[in-house]
């Protein structure tokens, strides 16, 4: 191959590379760094359009109350998108949707459903809800996943 033409190819693989890398939407991620089901929930972000940043931390309860998340919400990892929290095992779907919520402060997969992203187990699933928390403090079911 011609020199002018092999790196007219490289010059758009790598044009290309940049503007799918710029489609990606960024979320940061802090979690323990002995928790596999995290790393599986990191895995489905990218999966689906997401640059995750990923926060190895020692003291999940701090960053926890740091970003405002209620205790009866809690699970084992918590991602900030656009300021506001992303509470567990959340699917894809619903972290974009948040982004639309202007009234949300965040939405969160409480405790560590069987069959959310990152906890799939042989096919089977726990019915789970994905819970927004409005800015005046109160809960509103956002998403129903049912047991399957």
């Amino acid at each position: 191959m011609k020199t002018p033409l092999r790196l007219a190819l490289l010059s758009a693989l790598f044009t290309t590379t940049l503007a799918q890398a710029a489609d990606l939407i960024p979320i940061d991620v802090h979690r323990d760094a002995n928790c596999g089901c995290c790393k599986k929930w990191i895995s489905h972000l990218e999966n689906n359009g997401f640059k995750v940043n990923d926060h190895v931390e020692t003291d999940m309860s701090a960053v926890k109350q740091r970003l405002g998340v209620a205790p009866r919400l809690n699970s084992c990892h918590t991602a900030v998108i656009d300021g506001k929290f992303v509470e567990g095992h959340v699917p894809a779907e619903q972290v974009l949707a948040l982004r639309k919520r202007d009234d949300l402060l965040g939405v969160a997969a409480p405790g560590m459903p069987m069959g959310s992203p990152g906890m799939e187990m042989d096919g089977h699933a726990d019915a789970y809800q994905v819970i927004g928390l409005r800015r005046d403090g109160t809960d509103e079911v956002v998403a129903d996943y049912p047991a399957h």
